[in-house]
């Protein structure tokens, strides 16, 4: 049911406007990957919330689906500074985060350094269409939710099971109703003030009393005639002990 709690409570924060306590709880537990909220970081450049978003999900070498994502993440970063002829940005984020790749395309991580040399990157004719960082990034965001939707590891999290508005809330109040039900007269609105103690009935409207239970007389047997305590006889008798012998243990010495 720890599953199933965690999409009440992403529920309740998502009502109360707890937004950022939202997507953390989705990326810590990892049991709702919001495409949203993933598409808008993105579309903004938060290249490092991106990142941060994803890996409550998956890692680089999850599998190949998981790799081209962050891939094309880390590439656009990379031309997006290209772009802005920041080539300082560049080299740093080729060497902290396309280098990984290389392990498993060199070449097309040689292709990639290669782009430093160029004036602008589009002379390269495979990103001679490129076309400015908005549209870029929304081409990039088309080819990501194909990647997501066809990664097994995100299988039944991209939609938020069905359930009515404030189950959370309502499931307290069941509970709460529960507990003053078993008081001696019960009123429709009880005044419960706190959720941290169980709710009591007040002194003039005690617990309701327990209801007997009457076992049938055949139920309790008559106990037989019990022997006094040391008297019976069974496996855990206490034995004679042998006197130590003091020489035992100097004899035990003298023997390697």
């Amino acid at each position: 049911l720890s599953r199933e709690l965690v999409f009440l409570i992403l529920q309740f924060l998502d009502e109360e406007k707890f937004k950022e306590s939202v997507h953390k709880l989705e990326q810590e537990s990892g049991y709702f990957f919001n495409l949203k909220y993933f598409e808008e970081k993105a579309l903004l450049g938060e290249w490092d919330e991106v990142e941060k978003y994803l890996s409550g999900f998956t890692k680089v070498d999850d599998n190949r689906y998981s790799m081209k994502i962050f891939f094309e993440i880390r590439k656009q970063k990379y031309l997006e500074a290209l772009d802005r002829h920041d080539r300082a940005k560049a080299v740093e984020i080729l060497a902290k985060d396309l280098k990984v790749f290389a392990t498993f395309n060199e070449e097309l991580y040689k292709e990639i350094t290669q782009l430093l040399t160029l004036e602008n990157f589009r002379e390269n004719e495979q990103l001679s269409k490129y076309g400015d960082t908005k549209s870029a990034r929304g081409i990039m965001l088309g080819e990501l939710r194909k990647l997501i939707e066809a990664n097994p590891l995100f299988r039944e999290k991209l939609a938020l099971p069905t359930f009515k508005a404030s189950r959370l809330r309502t499931l307290i109040n069941q509970s709460l109703n529960w507990q003053h039900q078993l008081c001696k007269n019960p009123r429709p609105n009880p005044d419960i003030k706190t959720l941290f103690t169980d709710h009591t009935c007040s002194p003039q409207n005690g617990a309701r009393a327990p209801t007997p239970v009457t076992l049938p007389v055949a139920a309790v047997a008559k106990p037989s005639t019990y022997a006094p305590l040391g008297v019976h006889g069974g496996p855990f008798q206490p034995t004679s002990v042998p006197a130590p012998n003091p020489n035992a243990l100097a004899g035990w010495m003298a023997n390697p």
